[in-house]
């Protein structure tokens, strides 16, 4: 026999997206699944909830006031079930990705202090600067830096990185030292695997698409050709923040430094996180922060 919720993450999926197609994507079912379940939803309750076309789906009045009620269930229901699946040992194999400078420094020492925690657990990671499509690959975690849009998953804030532009002394001796946005027309820029350089001008940000005098999509390498003194590069600070203590580089256009940019910890979309994950995630909002600075 169905339970009484049965089709309500099924309901909120369809009315969230505004469409079967798209629900069924982000809930991970079919089309036809997603339908039947509905139906079956508005048989037991004996209310229409969605005005249906051949092009598109409209919640009923009554839809929308279930949808706030049904949204509060699964919320309830997720942190119950949350509270007692987290008192559980995390086990089963974790597949993880992640960009692969920020992975080799700060994902990998975090990752073996969770193994060494929880022994039975599995892990394969992935270190590439190739977006993955978690869902698609059958990826469980994923850390990803910037703004993005993806339905299917849910995301976590667990730290941010900031971006420094600097040169090594002699550059910027011969090539003298740029005091805008403007000047670095004028000089080589070093580019890495991002087509573009963020600013902040008069609390605007300012997007630059640099004419590359060198690229290459190693940050290291960008780093390398920086201190041979090839020119300016604007990189996220941890590649560079040993040499500009140093002095080996020099920092420039610090008034126009842009805001840092969040790193997220990216699940695909679950009716309930396993401890696996869960787990690793906290690590990552407890630690990466203070080892990323």
């Amino acid at each position: 026999m169905a339970g009484a919720w049965d089709g309500i993450d099924e309901f909120v999926a369809v009315a969230e997206a505004g469409s079967f197609t798209r629900g069924a994507e982000f809930f991970g079912a079919s089309v036809t699944h997603m339908s039947r379940s509905i139906v079956r939803l508005e048989t037991r309750i004996q209310a229409q909830l969605f005005h249906r076309t051949t092009r598109s789906v409209r919640l009923t009045d009554t839809g929308r006031m279930f949808l706030d009620q049904c949204r509060r269930i699964i919320l309830d229901r997720d942190e119950a079930i949350g509270l007692v699946s987290n008192m559980a040992e995390p086990q089963g194999e974790l597949r993880c990705t992640s960009p692969t400078t920020l992975g080799e420094r700060f994902f990998m020492p975090i990752l073996l202090r969770y193994c060494a925690l929880y022994p039975n657990v599995q892990v394969h990671i992935e270190l590439t600067n190739r977006v993955i499509d978690l869902v698609a690959e059958g990826y469980d975690l994923g850390l990803r830096t910037g703004e993005f849009t993806d339905g299917r998953v849910r995301s976590v804030k667990v730290g941010d990185r900031s971006a420094r532009t600097c040169a090594a002394p002699d550059y910027l001796r011969s090539a003298g030292r740029p005091t805008s946005i403007a000047d670095l027309e004028r000089h080589r820029c070093l580019l890495g695997s991002a087509p573009t350089w963020h600013f902040k001008v008069e609390g605007q940000d300012k997007i630059l698409r640099p004419r590359p005098g060198w690229r290459c999509n190693s940050g290291a390498s960008v780093v390398a050709a920086a201190l041979a003194g090839r020119g300016i590069c604007h990189l996220p600070e941890f590649y560079v923040a040993e040499h500009l203590s140093s002095g080996s580089l020099e920092a420039v256009l610090e008034d126009y430094c842009p805001d840092p940019e969040p790193i997220w910890a990216v699940h695909p979309h679950r009716r309930h996180l396993p401890p696996k994950i869960s787990r690793l995630i906290t690590m990552l909002e407890e630690e990466l922060p203070s080892a990323i600075r």
